[in-house]
This record gives structure tokens, sequence and C-alpha cells, in this order.
């Protein structure tokens, strides 16, 4: 089965200008599936976008289904920036005949995307979609580093064990819960601990997974720089903005991230080597005044987009020259920590070692991490994320 079979095209026309797009705006450079599906073979393409139109998942926010034609309307608008882009836009998977049946396709999609080294950004519909998103990974039998950003662990009990489908509030559980298990860290960035049960962040600690409160980055995106440098999929709900940014929710929320914020995430992850897909949920424009997170969202995408093709490639780390070493013994002298600083971009990474019996083709994770984690191992302190690592790793 192609690709094409699994969407419908764009009917570029209704959301264009009146008086069409200048030859610098993204409606003149991405290549839209019209009439003609994009050549995804010919190497033209580094960069796709597609639209979900199923909502069927979404608890209390119906209507993001409608979503991806009201982003493409403002993405289209704005311009191209240094970089040249290689960008085709594949239309929309309409809603399987069940809701499993969409996730198959997701999963299907995605996974022969990164395949042929395209990076899918996902647009639209509710974010059980992501499950879909993550079943792709297994498809290509790799280990994954999933970052959700949300004010909210959805993990809510699955009523149906046996059932292919989930909802928005539950669809982590589907995750963490499914054999054969390709999860290796889970990375939650925003979340608000009202609306997080204790023992929630309990079975966080004890998987060793990373979570980071909204207080504790708000104002300071950079501490969240390594979490989503390391992570190789991301799920975005645009109900993690708070409601004077982006209003277009059902259950829109006084706090939450920042416009600017959100745009600054989207630029780390762009930015970073190791992630090959990324979806942008839960918006819906049926409560979208004026089209404002519309037009974030689109700038969002933007500053993935300016990320993306401003990589400097220092993962994995070859050619060693391009490197700096650093070597610390705590106090406790138990463990040498080894830290590796990159010449290009000044990012940081630690190295914690595998188990004797681990891998057979490294010897040695490699987490990335702030200059603040060195300092701290130099005063002679373990670092929670080398320990946390350590401990997922053994």
């Amino acid at each position: 089965m192609s690709l094409a079979d699994f969407f419908s095209p764009v009917n570029k026309e209704k959301i264009t200008p009146k008086n069409g797009y200048f030859n610098s705006q993204l409606g003149s450079k991405i290549e839209v599936y019209e009439q003609r599906f994009p050549d995804l073979s010919s190497g033209d393409f580094n960069v796709v976008i597609f639209g979900v139109t199923d909502d069927r998942g979404s608890c209390n926010n119906n209507g993001c289904a409608l979503g991806p034609d009201y982003i493409r309307e403002q993405l289209y608008l704005l311009h191209e920036g240094s970089f040249k882009s290689k960008i085709a836009d594949l239309g929309n998977i309409l809603p399987g005949h069940q809701l499993s049946d969409t996730y198959a396709a997701i999963k299907h999609i995605v996974a022969e995307l990164i395949k042929i080294n395209i990076l899918p950004i996902i647009i639209g519909g509710s974010q059980d979609l992501t499950y879909g998103q993550y079943m792709a990974y297994e498809q290509l039998e790799q280990k994954v580093d999933l970052l959700v950003i949300d004010s909210h662990f959805d993990m809510n009990e699955i009523h149906d064990e046996q059932s292919n489908e989930t909802d928005s509030e539950s669809y982590l559980n589907k995750i963490f819960l499914h054999q054969p298990n390709y999860l290796f860290n889970f990375s939650n960035l925003g979340y608000q601990t009202y609306y997080v049960s204790q023992d929630s962040l309990r079975v966080m600690e004890k998987l060793f997974f990373d979570t980071q409160r909204l207080g504790e980055i708000s104002g300071a995106v950079y501490l969240a720089e390594p979490s989503i440098r390391n992570a190789s999929m991301i799920s975005f709900d645009m109900g993690s903005i708070r409601a004077s940014d982006a209003m277009a929710h059902m259950q829109t929320r006084p706090n939450g991230f920042y416009g600017e914020e959100a745009c600054q995430i989207c630029r780390y992850a762009g930015y970073s080597d190791k992630l090959n897909s990324i979806g942008f949920y839960e918006f819906n424009p049926a409560c979208d005044k004026n089209g404002q997170t519309a037009m974030l969202l689109a700038q969002m995408i933007w500053c993935f987009l300016d990320g993306f093709y401003n990589r400097k490639s220092d993962f994995p780390m070859q050619p060693k020259t391009d490197y700096v070493i650093y070597k610390t013994t705590l106090q406790e002298n138990e463990h040498e920590l080894v830290f590796i600083k990159s010449k290009k971009t000044d990012r940081w990474w630690m190295q914690v070692p595998y188990p004797s019996a681990g891998s057979k083709n490294e010897r040695f994770h490699f987490i990335p991490c702030l200059y603040e984690d060195y300092q701290i191992a130099v005063s002679g302190e373990m670092p929670d994320l080398w320990w946390r690592t350590y401990q997922k790793l053994h």
C-alpha cells in the first residue's frame, strides 16, 4: 500500500489569501498534496507535515479534528527564515473505521517516513494519537525516549485492557503497559502539581522517569533543554499553554507556558539531532478567538523548522576532536564522572556506564545535561540525572 492511499489532499484554494502568497512565504515554498502526491523518494524533502482529522479519543475537547487546515492557513503565511526549506504537506489522514485504525495508519506512516530519513510533523486531532506515533518505533524496533509537554500525566485507568483504543487522558498507560516494551525513557515538561496525583508522581519516580514542574522551568526554559535534546519523539498538548496565550481548547487553564516559551521549546526540539518525529495535538479551532492559537501554533512549527535547519550534527560524537572531555571524582570516590562538551555548540553530555552484561556494541550511555550538572559534580556531589540514568541502565 502506498503512503498516498492514507491521505486526502489539501484544498489549498480554500485557505489561500485572495492575492496569493509572496515568493518568500511558506505557502510558496511547501509542496502541497493537492492533486499529485509528493514524490518522497526523490530526496527533495527532509520534513513533511500531515494532519489527522480524528478526535474520537478526545476527552471534553471535541472539535480538535478540524484543526489541520486552520493551522495550515496561518503557517503558509509565515515567511521562510534563513533556512532553505525542503518540506512537503501530505494532506490529512481521515478517521479510520475504528479509532485503532487511525492509530495503525499513523504508526505505518511515521515508521515509513523515519525509514527514509524524513521527519514528520503531525498536526491536529486529540493527544491519544501519540499512541500511534509511539507504535511507529515498535515497527522500526527502535528504543524510544518520549517527551510529552502537558499539564497533566495522562494516566487514567484503561477500562478495557484488550481494546486497541484509548483516550487522551489514558494513552500513557497504554504506552507504559505495551508489550514488547520499546520505551526507554519518558519525560514530562510543564506538569502542574494540583493536576497530578501523588501516586502518579511516585510511579514516575519509581520508574526513574524525568518530570519537570511548570514552576521549575517557567521563565527558565533552558533548564528543560537536555530533556528535549534527549527525546526521539515529542507530543505537545496545546492545553499546556496558558489560556491568555492559547485559548483554543475546551478546557483552557489560567496557568501554563507562555507563547514565547512554547516557541523556545519547539526550537530546542528542532535543533536536536536525535528527534525524528513530533506531534501537536488538542488544538480546537471552535474555541480559537480571532485565530490567535492557530497563529501561535504556526509560529511554534516555524521555530521548530528554524531549529531543524540549523542542526549542527554534534551527536553522535564523531569526530572526537570536536569535543572536550572533563573528568570528575565524587567525594565517596565510587564513580568517576565523565562529561563531554561539544566545541561546535557548547552543549554538554554525561557518560553513564552500561552494566557489564549490557550493550555489546557500546560501553557507555550518553545523556544530555547542563553545565550546571558538571558544576555539581565538580563540587563532589552526584547529579540527580546521572543517578537516575545509572539506575535505569542497571
